[in-house]
């Protein structure tokens, strides 16, 4: 009933919401992957996606469709490997950026090792800049991290705006210096939140540096200061700090998967790991105490 190219093609626009950026991503052009989403919203009798000329969302129904999309290509895909005879193996070198500890990409790594028990996934989590510079340097296969809007490398997951956040009771003082909860170098929200606020011309100080994402929220939920972070992902007991404190727009930021630029015995599992964090990029969204709908192009 539902074609698998077309719930690829769903999954994408989805995790986007921009049928430019899911065409961009998939290989296709965009009036096929209007055709796709068509058509299966024709095989579910539902609207998926309620889009106009500026916006693109999904429905309550499309909502539903996220699940059954998921679960029916993992089936898909299981059931293709095991008749295709063919296991992957090896030692994979995974790198996930410190945004992702409070997400559910525990889940994706666990159904990745249930596929493929004989592959050996290693596991770092770092600063996005500094799994940037491991996988360079051949450390690593395949990295998971955020980069800036203007940078090329990698495959877009999702899109992304940052905002400041901290502690619901956090009051700021205009006449004195922002206290900052911050990513030690070469933290990429570091650097923006400090262009940002150089851009404005605002006084600031550096109130807590750690690379915990947990050590930075347990600052942030004890009023220490505020923090530079991507709307999708707000942890739970921190909410955005509101229009009137002041602060400057922070900009945009991409969450992309880039492989090791030169083939390694790793390549077959590191194309499948990242084909399961494609499909479930939403999961990662969702499941980090999300506060409101994430702004993407």
């Amino acid at each position: 009933m539902y074609d698998p190219s077309q719930l690829r093609t769903f999954l994408a626009v989805a995790q986007t919401l921009s049928f430019t950026q899911a065409a961009r991503r998939l290989g296709l052009r965009q009036s096929t992957v209007s055709q796709h989403v068509r058509r299966l919203e024709d095989a579910a009798g539902r609207q998926l996606f309620s889009r106009d000329t500026h916006s693109v969302e999904l429905t309550e129904d499309g909502e539903a469709m996220l699940g059954f999309a998921r679960r029916i290509l993992a089936v898909h895909e299981q059931a293709t490997a095991f008749f295709a005879g063919t296991r992957l193996r090896g030692r994979l070198r995974f790198g996930a950026s410190e945004d992702f500890v409070l997400t559910r990409l525990p889940e994706i790594l666990e159904g990745f090792r249930y596929d493929h028990p004989e592959v050996d996934l290693e596991l770092t989590v770092e600063l996005s800049g500094t799994l940037h510079e491991q996988l360079a340097a051949g450390k690593l296969d395949l990295v998971l991290a955020k980069r800036r809007p203007e940078d090329p490398r990698g495959e877009l997951v999702w899109h992304d705006r940052l905002v400041w956040i901290g502690a619901e009771r956090l009051r700021l003082d205009p006449d004195r210096p922002v206290p900052l909860i911050v990513y030690p170098p070469p933290g990429i929200t570091r650097a923006l939140a400090f262009e940002a606020l150089e851009r404005q011309g605002r006084a600031w100080r550096i109130a807590c540096t750690s690379g915990s994402l947990n050590a930075l929220v347990a600052a942030a939920r004890a009023g220490l200061g505020v923090m530079a972070h991507s709307r999708g992902l707000i942890p739970p007991g921190l909410v955005r700090v509101p229009d009137r404190a002041g602060l400057p727009e922070l900009g945009e930021v991409d969450f992309v998967l880039v492989h090791a630029q030169r083939r390694t015995p790793a390549q077959g599992a590191a194309e499948a790991l990242a084909a399961a964090i494609l499909s479930g990029g939403d999961r990662l969204l969702r499941g980090g105490g999300t506060s409101g709908s994430v702004s993407r192009t």
